[in-house]
């Protein structure tokens, strides 16, 4: 446990300073979700059948994603690597985070709002996964 959490402040470390290879799997092209980049994709060994992945999601001034889920088996931390960005988990408010600040998003969750909370600043979050191997589809549109 100890050394997943260490490889996740690692993670969080290369991405914040650039040092992760640009060349890495990209979400495909006819995702909606074009603002995602999967940046680090490597299996648990410790924890057969499951992976730890890191998607960069940047979002332009005022723009935002649309209301998504992730794979049943997805348990997530997002992080504000930089502006700010608001969020809305199932029922609970809509909450704005800014750079530094992170929220968790458990198996089942429904993600409503992720959007740039300003109109004139970029924003970007690292989302780390730790989800079932087989899941390749990180992000999933729903309907209300």
């Amino acid at each position: 446990m100890q050394r997943t959490i260490l490889s996740a402040t690692a993670l969080l470390a290369l991405i914040a300073t650039g040092a992760v290879a640009d060349d890495q799997k990209h979400a495909t092209a006819e995702q909606p979700f074009k603002n995602v980049k999967l940046v680090y994709d490597h299996p648990l060994p410790n924890v057969p059948g499951k992976s730890m992945r890191g998607v960069l999601v940047d979002y332009e001034p005022g723009s935002s994603s649309p209301a998504h889920l992730h794979p049943e088996s997805a348990f997530i931390y997002a992080t504000v690597l930089e502006g700010a960005i608001k969020s809305q988990v199932n029922d609970g408010p809509v909450t704005t985070y800014r750079a530094g600040e992170s929220w968790s998003e458990y198996p089942g969750d429904r993600h409503r709002v992720s959007q740039n909370a300003s109109e004139t600043e970029p924003a970007r979050l690292l989302a780390v996964f730790v989800v079932d191997t087989d899941d390749t589809d990180l992000v999933l549109p729903f309907e209300e």
